[in-house]
């Protein structure tokens, strides 16, 4: 929980989130150390605790064990640049694939250039990169499944690590030397790329390393997180490239190649797959406007009704246009009438009066006061028309109810709300932030001492 936000997470910190004793916490993290599923680092700025991926592993497995999803553990059975697969056993005893995302390897560190993970985040840490790679292939898998598409059957997922069904006597298209028929695996490969389209999807790495042959010449796709809607800005580059990785492929290794080929402009949209997982390109306003094309089309039934329509039905159709055209002149007003008053909430007129009322009284308020100390100022003074103007400088200083705003509400509320939070907000150091400031400027003493630096003694 505390990497959420941090970097380095404090002892303090750890000990709050897990509700432990100072010294009790000190002494299960020592135990988490021994085992290198959490490691002490120094940071620039402060000093802290950060989980490693052999602990985000304990956690993750912890959690299926418990849900009775794997009971037993099996020997690696592939690595990629990403993630690690092995072999696992359920509560039935049979086996199933794990797969570990594992992003932020040397090999794979463009993220923010190849994904869209974060959205609107800036940076994260690559343990919740791989969390996020998790969760979204397994919502892709899922539709996939779901649909008849040819991918393993997905069976839970927790943090980083995705369960799934083992595919049994399947190899790897890059392992596979010969096929029975080369020209049917390849117009299958192309007809799984089409029909994803179709569906409004494209895989964006439809090669060779991400498709498992059966003993029947049978096609399975696999690695699912890198997949793009088709309504996204770079999508048919996508589609070209995934389409000559198979024509390329099947050229080099089996010395087949085809003239027909799919393109772009053949997909024809059948299903909206990239709205349901929400895939990178797909936005809330083609949402929106792939609704209002749903709600607007006409169907068959409609020009049928519309063509043995009776004068009753005309007049109900009037009636429903000058309704709906009411309405949009109600929702013109509302719009014109939220633009004139932005400060919607204090503009309310019940608002406004209650609010009137009270910059009214506390203006008697203080002018009551304020006559009572100047006279007071001037009984002991002796000086009475001292006193008068004073009362009338400070009076007159005064803003009256009559002159209140909606801008000077605004900016009084914004004032007392910033003044309450600066009260609120208290600095507290924490644990080894101290030492490594410390630690800084001891670096930097050291550094002048060494430097021929003139007048430093």
């Amino acid at each position: 929980m505390g990497m959420r936000n941090h970097e380095l997470v404090p002892a303090a910190l750890v000990a709050a989130i897990a509700a432990l004793k100072h010294g009790g916490c000190h002494k299960v993290l020592r135990e988490l150390i021994k085992h290198k599923l959490v490691v002490y680092e120094r940071g620039k700025h402060a000093d802290g605790f950060r989980l490693t991926n052999t602990g985000y592993d304990y956690l993750a497995l912890k959690t299926l064990a418990s849900r009775e999803i794997i009971t037993g553990f099996g020997s690696q059975i592939g690595v990629g640049k990403e993630s690690d697969i092995y072999v696992v056993q359920n509560q039935e005893g049979r086996r199933l694939a794990l797969k570990l995302h594992r992003l932020g390897r040397t090999s794979f560190r463009k993220i923010k250039e190849k994904r869209d993970y974060l959205k609107h985040r800036t940076s994260a840490s690559w343990l919740y990169y791989s969390r996020l790679a998790a969760l979204k292939e397994f919502a892709f898998m899922k539709v996939l499944y779901g649909r008849g598409f040819p991918v393993p059957k997905p069976v839970d997922c927790n943090r980083h690590c995705l369960v799934m069904q083992l595919l049994e006597n399947c190899y790897p298209l890059c392992q596979v030397r010969e096929v029975a028929d080369p020209g049917d695996l390849y117009d299958k490969l192309m007809s799984l790329i089409v029909k994803l389209a179709d569906h409004g999807l494209i895989h964006c790495d439809f090669n060779e390393f991400n498709i498992l042959i059966s003993d029947k010449d049978e096609p399975t796709i696999i690695d699912f997180p890198q997949m793009i809607s088709i309504s996204h800005a770079n999508a048919e580059m996508y589609f070209d490239r995934d389409i000559a990785c198979i024509r390329e492929f099947f050229k080099r290794r089996f010395d087949y190649e085809s003239e027909e080929f799919p393109t772009f402009a053949d997909i024809n949209r059948e299903d909206n797959l990239d709205h349901e997982v929400s895939a990178s390109g797909f936005s809330k306003e083609m949402d929106s406007e792939l609704l209002r094309e749903i709600l607007t089309a006409p169907s068959q039934f409609d020009e049928e009704d519309n063509d043995t329509a009776t004068d009753e039905e005309v007049d109900d159709g009037e009636q429903v246009a000058q309704d709906s055209s009411d309405a949009s002149e109600d929702e013109e007003k509302f719009l014109a009438a939220e633009k004139e008053n932005s400060f919607t909430p204090l503009c309310d007129p019940d608002v406004t009066s209650r609010v009137q009322d009270y910059l009214r009284s506390a203006d008697a308020t203080a002018s009551a006061e304020l006559e009572e100390t100047c006279a007071k100022r001037a009984l002991q003074s002796g000086d009475s028309d001292d006193g008068e103007s004073l009362f009338s400088a400070g009076v007159g200083s005064r803003i009256s109810s009559k002159q209140v705003d909606k801008d000077y509400v605004r900016a009084r509320i914004k004032k007392s709300l910033h003044n309450e939070g600066k009260k609120q907000r208290r600095r507290i150091r924490i644990k080894g932030e101290a030492s490594a400031v410390t630690r800084s400027r001891r670096d930097n003493a050291q550094s002048l001492k060494e430097c021929p630096v003139w007048g430093y003694d």
